[in-house]
């Protein structure tokens, strides 16, 4: 029995993961209310996972090399010279970065204690959350190369918008400090910034930045596995139990409420960028109009758990509900151009 303790207490901890977690509670609850149901979600699910395999396999590699190659370093250059030309840039850059919301949480505090204007940094602090190779790939799979591309322009015309207001307001006199009295660390603990030093192409060369690919590789792989997985499932359910004629009365249509309503539900959802699409595929399956679904995966993007909380204790309140308030006109902006240029189409 001893033995057994001290052979416990030497494995690492484990941490229960909430996405397989969930799965599995959804699976157990289907088995035990709808039993008919069970076998057509497990189907359901792995057909769409089958369907998105070939975006998920170029998206794992993509941001494995993107991170073996410190490819990262190059976002840096968006900080350089004048205040107009690093709000553009950070814009552009943050809508291609790589990374999540809490991963930057460090390197743009860096750059605030730096002095490097607050518009700038809310240009790429609100496009970055939208979009990302990755997640690319996956909205292509599940809503189609339209609704993709249109959501990388919303990104960075977010970041714009969010840019040029921060500087007519600096320019008012608002916004002279923004940073909170103390220094905050990231929302992940992902430590030092990965903006620093210089890209290394080849990393094949380099034992290291071979171990980080494969690293890398594999937990991207699992991450866009478990949530897709839940995502998939969660659709499948939603087309199946949820009548059509209530979504389509809720936020079909083309007006702006079923967009302004959409913005107002998915701001507080947690909707990462790799479960948010599958979902918005389902709804709009069932009725939502395109404008309201991507206002709807906006909304969610910005606002994520993560990434407010990362405002909140880095930077002083106005600052924190000044993100809030881009956040949720960006994505109403948004929707109502997309279903515009749909409409014209």
């Amino acid at each position: 029995m001893t033995a057994l303790v001290e052979t416990l207490k030497g494995l690492p901890n484990l941490k229960l993961d909430r996405a397989w977690l969930a799965v599995a509670i959804i699976l157990a609850l289907i088995a035990l209310l709808d039993p008919g149901q069970f076998v057509p979600s497990i189907q359901f699910t792995l057909q769409q996972l089958l369907s998105t395999a070939p975006f998920m396999a170029f998206a794992v590699l993509s941001i494995a090399y993107l991170k073996a190659s410190g490819a990262a370093t190059v976002i840096a250059r968006a900080f350089e010279g004048r205040e107009t030309r690093m709000i553009v840039m950070a814009a552009l850059f943050g809508g291609l970065a790589p990374f999540c919301s809490c991963e930057v949480v460090p390197f743009i505090a860096g750059l605030l204690a730096l002095g490097t204007p607050l518009s700038a940094v809310m240009a790429f602090w609100l496009a970055s959350p939208l979009i990302d190779p990755p997640s690319l790939l996956i909205t292509a799979g599940a809503l189609g190369w339209q609704f993709a591309i249109a959501k990388t322009i919303a990104a960075v015309g977010m970041g714009l918008m969010g840019g040029f207001a921060i500087k007519v307001a600096i320019t008012a006199g608002w916004f002279t400090n923004p940073l909170r009295p103390r220094e905050a660390d990231g929302c992940c603990g992902c430590g030092p910034s990965p903006f620093s030093g210089k890209p290394h192409w080849t990393f094949w060369d380099d034992p290291a930045r071979r171990e980080l690919f494969w690293s890398e590789g594999l937990y991207n792989a699992h991450f866009l596995l478990k949530w897709l997985t839940l995502a998939y499932m969660l659709e499948g359910l939603m087309i199946h139990y949820i009548p059509a004629e209530t979504i389509a009365g809720l936020v079909g249509g083309t007006g702006l409420f079923p967009i302004v309503l959409s913005a107002l539900v998915g701001a507080p959802a947690y909707l990462n960028s790799y479960a948010a699409p599958p979902l918005v595929a389902g709804l709009m399956e069932q009725g939502m109009s395109a404008g309201a679904g991507m206002a709807f995966m906006v909304a969610g993007a910005v606002s994520c758990i993560p990434a407010m909380t990362a405002v909140f204790a880095l930077v002083k309140r106005q600052v924190f509900f000044s993100y809030v308030a881009l956040g949720f006109l960006g994505a109403v902006t948004s929707g109502v151009l997309f279903q515009l240029w749909l409409s014209l189409g």
